[in-house]
């Protein structure tokens, strides 16, 4: 059981959760983790106000271990996966807290070739930070550099991930003022599409605040006022993206892959016929699939467990309904930019609307609620409130689903309730919840 790491690496408030005493622990134990001096290490970061100080406190017990530092700078978590496989290095470091609040941050490392880290690899990384907590022990130092132009190698990676322009294309981009505010832009311009954006300009404090793939109401309305084909809305990070289409409705990861996938099929590039996606995702999507003859396997949430299964299976495509989607022959983690770039692509391929591409899923009302209990208490196998999600269960049978899961980046319990309609799923996740309160909170 991993302590420390969650769902996507170490998150918490910068400053009272995630300090530099921390993060500089945490860089002393990667390193020796990681085989001890001459390790190299691309480290980036978003726009977050905590950034600086996070990421001096890293590279400063980085260095103290030897390691060899490549600093990218500002720039999206896909890219520093991208930088990692490119300069051979032993792992990427991002300091981010993705789509949160700026008071938070966290730091995520991936592994050789840009994968995220399995989790006996964190777990060793644990044991360490946790042995050492003393002084260093007078070995080698390590040497930082900047990467030139960080930005400029992965646009032209992601460039190069596509073969199409986008000329007489209007597309809306909330950048979430985040880590892709410069380089999201950039690669749709250079393909000649039209573009305007949205939050550009982080300030340290606006990241994610009321814009980005949580809050794409600003991108609904120009979508709708401008005439745009398509507006996509990332995260602070640019791991994920929510896309919207041109009438202004909202399409998640979940139609993301079945579009993408009806499309392979279609055009027999999707060998094996598999889409890999979490738990999370709509009872609508699996249906989708299976009416294409494309096969479905799930697993639980994060997008590094996705990675993990498109491994073992050799599928092409996998994703959560987020927005965080794998496109396996060009990137190892979830990168909203090629998202974008991809949808974009087969919207221009096909002279089709995005809307009328998202028709091969219907998808089936949910209900997703957040359950926080002022006792902190987590949810536990042997607790009554199972009877109660069993019995549930029973009633929905094959017209419904129900999940119910702890938080890895949250201290909430998440209850997703699908039915044939809305006030159903709404009845049975507000009773579900409400016994998770009454359990939790006694």
């Amino acid at each position: 059981m991993k302590k420390y790491f969650g769902t996507d690496g170490i998150r918490g408030e910068a400053n009272r959760d995630l300090t530099p005493e921390l993060a500089l622990r945490l860089g002393r134990a990667a390193v020796i983790a990681f085989g001890g001096p001459g390790c190299r290490i691309v480290v980036g970061r978003d726009t977050r106000q905590s950034g600086p100080m996070l990421q001096d406190a890293l590279v400063a017990g980085l260095l103290s271990q030897g390691a060899t530092v490549f600093l990218a700078g500002v720039i999206p978590t896909p890219a520093v996966a991208f930088l990692t496989e490119e300069f051979e290095a032993t792992s990427g470091v991002v300091i981010s807290a993705s789509h949160n609040q700026f008071s938070d941050n966290g730091i995520k490392f991936f592994g050789p070739g840009g994968v995220k880290l399995p989790d006996d690899v964190e777990q060793a990384i644990e044991k360490q930070f946790e042995q050492g907590d003393g002084p260093g022990d007078g070995g080698p130092l390590g040497e930082v550099a900047a990467i030139e132009d960080a930005e400029g190698l992965y646009v032209a990676h992601l460039l190069e991930c596509v073969n199409f322009d986008l000329e007489g294309y209007k597309v809306v981009l909330d950048c979430a003022n985040g880590a892709a505010y410069r380089v999201c832009p950039r690669a749709f311009l250079k393909l000649g599409a039209t573009v305007e954006t949205l939050s550009i300009e982080p300030d340290g404090r606006n990241i994610n605040k009321n814009c980005g793939s949580t809050h794409p109401e600003t991108v609904i309305r120009l979508v709708k006022s401008w005439g745009a084909d398509m507006g996509f809305a990332l995260d602070g990070d640019a791991d994920r993206c929510i896309c919207v289409d041109e009438t202004g409705e909202v399409r998640d990861g979940d139609f993301v892959m079945s579009m993408v996938a009806g499309y392979l099929k279609e055009h027999d590039l999707l060998h094996p016929p598999l889409v890999v996606s979490t738990v999370m995702s709509n009872l609508g999507f699996y249906h989708a699939l299976g009416e294409m003859g494309v096969v479905s396997e799930q697993t639980r949430v994060g997008d590094r467990y996705v990675l993990e299964r498109m491994m073992e299976t050799g599928a092409l495509l996998g994703g959560e309904q987020s927005g965080h989607i794998i496109f396996g022959e060009h990137a190892s983690t979830g990168d909203g930019t090629l998202t974008a770039l991809m949808v974009a692509g087969i919207v221009r391929d096909t002279r089709r609307t995005l809307s009328s591409l998202c028709q091969n899923m219907k998808k089936y009302p949910q209900v997703l609620l957040n359950v926080r209990p002022k006792s902190g208490r987590r949810l536990k196998p042997d607790m009554s409130v199972w009877v109660l999600i069993e019995k549930y269960e029973s009633e929905l049978g094959e017209r419904g689903r129900i999940l119910v899961r702890s938080s890895g980046t949250e201290p909430v319990e998440r209850v997703m309730v699908e039915a044939t309609s809305e006030s159903k799923a709404r009845e049975v996740a507000g009773a579900i919840a409400d016994a998770i309160l009454a359990e939790l909170d006694h």
